[in-house]
């Protein structure tokens, strides 16, 4: 007696929808949870926000309230001049926490556990980066709100005062590029604060920040016009007060595409070396 045998079927390989489709835009999306991981962590430790909180109160009190009648006559003068110019300083120094935070990352070894993920390798640094927009709205947020309570004033439109805001901004993003390639180089993260506060301290002082730039030695003059903190500070008053800002805007926007075309390349080329 014969039996018949059916014949079997092809076997097939059944993979995962979610396995064969690979989602667009890696780099972005795994930046964008980078990013996330980074205010979570912000979050988790408000006193790391101390920086962009209470030091534009403490910077604006001190200058005002002491040097405002010695500098301008009156404090209420000053303070319509001073204020873009501490918005200018602390969201500088703002970005001077992203490079502490990423050698600290570097000493735990946390980029060891990211390299060993399917990820772009720069998704860490961008990630970073996009993080620490939050800083520097609330430093921007603080330090106006600081300075209506004493008395400062935008005499320009609403539209102006937002634009003034977002090219401090996008300047403290292009600037912490600085400091992701001092933090991927040195060793400790004290090291990264003492080399970042070098940089600041003389851009600060050796600007239009806190005295008219005329006022300033003349040997010093060339420095100051080239400082890119003067460009910024005299964008924000023209946007901020309506005075005459020239091709300020312009100059802080180079000043932007250069520091990121210079800083982003040497940070990504020293982070692949460190891991």
């Amino acid at each position: 007696m014969t039996t018949l045998t059916q014949p079997r079927a092809p076997r097939l390989t059944t993979t995962s929808a979610a396995t064969v489709q690979r989602k667009p835009f890696p780099l972005l999306r795994h930046s964008l949870s980078l990013a996330k991981r980074s205010l979570i962590k912000t979050w988790r430790t408000p006193e790391a926000l101390i920086d962009v909180t209470l030091q534009p109160a403490i910077f604006l009190v001190i200058f005002v309230y002491i040097f405002g009648g010695a500098v301008a006559g009156d404090t209420q003068t000053y303070l319509q001049f001073l204020l873009p110019g501490i918005l200018a300083q602390t969201i500088a120094t703002g970005a001077i926490a992203i490079g502490v935070n990423l050698n600290t990352d570097l000493e735990k070894g946390m980029f060891d556990r990211f390299k060993s993920l399917p990820i772009p390798r720069s998704s860490p640094l961008i990630g970073a980066v996009l993080g620490d927009v939050v800083r520097y709205v609330i430093v921007t947020v603080m330090t106006l709100s600081i300075g209506y309570l004493m008395g400062f004033r935008i005499l320009t439109d609403p539209l102006s005062a937002v634009a003034g805001c977002l090219l401090a901004v996008v300047f403290a993003l292009s600037l912490s590029w600085v400091s992701v390639f001092v933090g991927m180089k040195v060793r400790t993260s004290g090291a990264v604060q003492g080399i970042m506060f070098l940089i600041i301290m003389p851009l600060s002082f050796a600007s239009n920040v806190f005295v008219p730039a005329g006022t300033l030695p003349d040997w010093m003059q060339t420095f100051v016009a080239w400082n890119p903190l003067t460009h910024l500070v005299e964008s924000m008053r023209g946007l901020f007060l309506g005075t005459p800002m020239g091709d300020s805007v312009y100059w802080t926007l180079a000043w932007c595409v250069g520091l990121v075309a210079v800083f982003l390349p040497l940070a990504m080329r020293a982070y692949r070396r460190k891991v």
